[in-house]
């Protein structure tokens, strides 16, 4: 008998999940596969995940139609932390003669090294793994570092699935947005009539962006949310700041949306390019109901940046910079440094440096705020360096 085990968060359940499950039932040959998610992944510390109940419903809608198919509640019926070697465990008594593989994408296979008892897990199953966008013969040097490490190889299948990710599905149901294609239709109305994910008013405020600045603010939010966690941040708080982030960008100052706005004065005249920020916090809170301190203040400064920001201020004034359809010089090192640390000080520090240049270079007027930003976070920098030498 040959079965397989496929965990994760499933939050949500999607298209590629399906894919990659109906991959591996044919090329492993396998008798049954499991679909497992996770109560508590071991590698998203502190994530926040929908309920279990509805994780799990919702994998079992989406392989309703795969007879070989099995959604699995063992993780989540154990609780605490999902360690992998102990569900190996588990599933090598219940299946003594069955050969056992464990399904990951390259992504996993390459963080495989820090799991929990990584050789405990291979004594009891063999890693399947697939490709995640990955090129032509990714696995050949793969395989090869797998086994001096190891002593062993892993299977591989030959699927090589798209880059879709939960967080981008997270993402749009948080906007009300369509989800299909990236979730079964059943998936898709559930999530709906559960309302899981969505960011009230998201919607109503991105109708007042243009396609092309809606699209960017969707770009922001995945950007923020695929770091918030390591930041230990809301990755909820981190979409919706990104969501209402320039929801007056479009907004004429005449606009009614704007009746009794009072734009701050003790910076002096505010840029039009820096305007829409201020504008943006207020409309968020007077006409969508943005209640949170954090999320406003992440709309109010992400655009100028100030002194002593919150983490979350920090994120959104980045990820506004660095959505991955923004192009220009410097780009590329800001993103390496975004991604780096376990604070966002450096990245910030050589972005507002970079904002400061380039404003020069073009003749540009330079907000103080901007200014007094940089300086207070070059200094907190150079302590840094100081006390590492």
């Amino acid at each position: 008998m040959r079965i397989a085990v496929f965990g994760g968060s499933f939050d949500p359940v999607h298209t590629e999940h399906i894919r990659l499950t109906q991959a591996a039932i044919e090329e492993l040959g396998l008798d049954k596969l499991f679909v497992m998610p996770a109560h508590a992944p071991p590698h998203k510390p502190g994530k926040e995940l929908s309920p279990d109940a509805d994780r799990l419903e919702m994998c079992r809608l989406a392989f309703a139609d795969c007879p070989k198919v099995e959604v699995s509640d063992y993780e989540i019926s154990e609780g605490g932390t999902s360690f992998t070697y102990r569900t190996c465990r588990r599933f090598k008594e219940k299946y003594p003669s069955a050969e056992i593989f464990w399904i990951v994408g390259t992504d996993m296979l390459r963080d495989f090294p820090t799991w929990r008892h990584p050789e405990d897990i291979l004594k009891n199953v063999t890693l399947a793994v697939c490709g995640r966008a990955e090129a032509d013969g990714w696995w050949e040097e793969e395989q090869k570092n797998f086994v001096q490490k190891f002593g062993v190889g892993f299977r591989r299948f030959s699927y090589n699935g798209a880059a879709v990710s939960s967080t981008k599905i997270r993402v749009l149901a948080g906007a009300g947005m369509r989800l299909t294609p990236f979730v079964s239709e059943k998936v898709e109305r559930y999530i709906q009539e559960k309302g899981l994910y969505k960011i009230p008013n998201a919607d109503k405020a991105l109708g007042l962006e243009t396609q092309q600045r809606q699209a960017h603010s969707l770009r922001v939010a995945e950007l923020a949310a695929a770091r918030a966690v390591a930041l230990k941040l809301s990755e909820r708080k981190a979409i919706a700041a990104a969501l209402f982030h320039d929801c007056a960008k479009n907004l004429d100052v005449n606009s009614p949306y704007l009746d009794g706005f009072i734009p701050p004065t003790e910076w002096g005249e505010i840029p039009r390019e820096v305007y829409h920020q201020f504008a943006g916090a207020f409309v968020a809170e007077k006409h969508f109901g943005v209640t949170d301190g954090e999320v406003l203040d992440g709309i109010r400064y992400h655009t100028s940046a100030r002194p002593n920001m919150g983490e979350l201020e920090k994120l959104i004034f980045l990820a506004d910079m660095l959505e991955e359809a923004r192009s220009y010089e410097g780009v590329d090192e800001l993103r390496l440094l975004f991604f780096k640390d376990k604070d966002l000080d450096e990245c910030l520090t050589e972005a507002l440096r970079q904002t400061l240049l380039f404003l020069q270079k073009k003749g540009g007027e330079i907000y103080p705020l901007t200014r007094e930003a940089y300086e207070f976070y070059a200094r907190i920098q150079n302590k840094k360096e100081r006390n590492t030498l």
